[in-house]
């Protein structure tokens, strides 16, 4: 597990490495998906109350796993059909990024539109009627006053949320993706010492999380300045 000439070091930080953009690129992706999500349940129009509890209810139920095999499978199904449409042949596989990013957004999504919509459910009714009241336009309101405060109390729930799907980034090795457990797999099975291999993993991870736990704290106590709490 050094860094020499035969060393597994700079592999397991590479693989690291992917771990984290991985985790990023789905935590990114989930945002979206998670803000479409929440603005849907809290919307007035039933059928997109449906849709958004059907999301939020299905991905949180199934799985992780199988979502990840769905994205994968199914997405390359439809890109091979299409190949084949163009005049293609053969399987058309789905970037083992793209898929993972795909699917942990997916997943994330699901459970970040709940920390929105909660966090959107705390603000005071008084400061939105005031803004209705003075004529502010909805744009100029959701920019300066319900983005900031939504962010502010979503950030503890959204934390979590990051932590869920940094560990769920595992699971996207069985598309093929070398990160850091897949990284693990292919050096423990070259030089049949799985104990280090997977050691050195779970000591990456913990170093990951410790290092976003106290920026999610950082970020809540910089956002909670000036506000006077109970």
């Amino acid at each position: 597990m050094g860094f020499g000439p035969t060393g597994w070091g700079p592999a397991m930080l590479r693989a690291a490495g992917m771990t984290v953009v991985v985790a990023v690129l789905g935590f990114l992706a989930g945002a979206v998906f998670g803000s479409l999500a929440a603005w849907a349940k809290l919307s007035r129009v039933r059928p997109l109350r449906w849709l958004a509890d059907g999301y939020t209810t299905l991905l949180r139920g199934v799985p992780d796993l199988l979502v990840i095999y769905l994205f994968y499978f199914g997405g390359s199904a439809a890109l091979s059909a299409v190949a084949r449409m163009l005049g293609g042949q053969g399987f058309v596989g789905v970037p083992a990024l793209l898929t993972g990013a795909l699917a942990l957004g997916a997943i994330s999504g699901a459970y970040q539109a709940e920390v929105y919509r909660g966090a959107f459910l705390a603000l005071a009714r008084g400061e939105l009627e005031a803004a209705r009241a003075v004529g502010m336009p909805p744009a100029l309101m959701f920019r300066r006053i319900v983005a900031p405060q939504v962010l502010r109390y979503a950030i503890p729930g959204l934390g979590n949320v990051w932590q869920l799907v940094l560990k769920e980034s595992a699971l996207i090795s069985v598309t093929g993706l070398v990160e850091l457990l897949r990284q693990s797999q292919i050096g423990s099975g070259s030089t049949r010492e799985p104990f280090p291999f997977y050691l050195t993993a779970a000591a990456l991870y913990l170093a990951i999380t410790t290092v976003s736990t106290y920026g999610f704290g950082w970020l809540e106590t910089r956002s909670m300045r000036g506000v006077r709490r109970a």
